[in-house]
């Protein structure tokens, strides 16, 4: 069991980093970045809890319902929020798919207490189509996400100077790699945790 707690603490860690780095670019932008950035806080730090390995800190029933209602109504913001702005889709995908996982967790923890559908909600992972098409929009995204990283050479512009490409004003909190790598290392810890669903 030593290889599964040590890959949760992993988890938690990087989930928690993630979750700090986004408070950290919460506090500068334009109000739109800044609730940007404490959304991504918000399910780093979640996301962070839920990998805490069992064997530690076995979470109740009631904590998995917590985190439904929690990333319900986070669902609910993103979902209001997207009329403006497509990216919140993503949180909305986000937070959807955290309220699914909660909700199969507390249903196989309420499957020793006379549950047989939960049981079998639990053993099959929750629902194997929705869990696929969650496990499909993360990997897509993975990809999509780690293409955007890879570094584009300078081009050489009319007087044959190329493109200067430094870090923008405000310091490496207001980097937009830093944000996509951010995007990035959730969405893999989010495919992650719905393999071991």
């Amino acid at each position: 069991m030593h290889g599964p707690a040590m890959s949760g603490w992993l988890l938690m860690a990087l989930c928690a980093a993630t979750g700090a780095y986004c408070l950290l670019r919460a506090r500068d932008g334009t109000g739109e970045e800044r609730r940007t950035a404490r959304a991504e806080a918000l399910m780093g730090f979640g996301m962070a809890a839920m990998a805490l390995p069992a064997a530690v800190v076995a979470p109740p029933v009631w904590g998995w319902v917590l985190y439904t209602v929690l990333f319900g109504v986070a669902a609910l913001r993103a979902l209001w929020f997207s009329r403006r702005k497509g990216h919140h889709l993503h949180h909305l995908v986000g937070s959807g798919a955290i309220v699914y996982m909660s909700v199969v967790m507390a249903r196989s923890g309420g499957a020793g207490h006379g549950g047989h559908a939960s049981h079998a909600m639990a053993a099959a992972g929750g629902v194997p189509l929705l869990t696929g098409l969650l496990l499909a929009y993360y990997a897509a995204y993975v990809l999509r996400s780690g293409a955007r990283l890879i570094p584009v050479t300078a081009t050489p512009v009319g007087g044959g100077g190329a493109v200067a490409g430094g870090p923008p004003e405000g310091g490496w909190a207001a980097r937009p790699e830093l944000a996509l790598a951010c995007r990035l290392t959730m969405a893999i810890a989010m495919f992650a945790m719905l393999l071991t669903l």
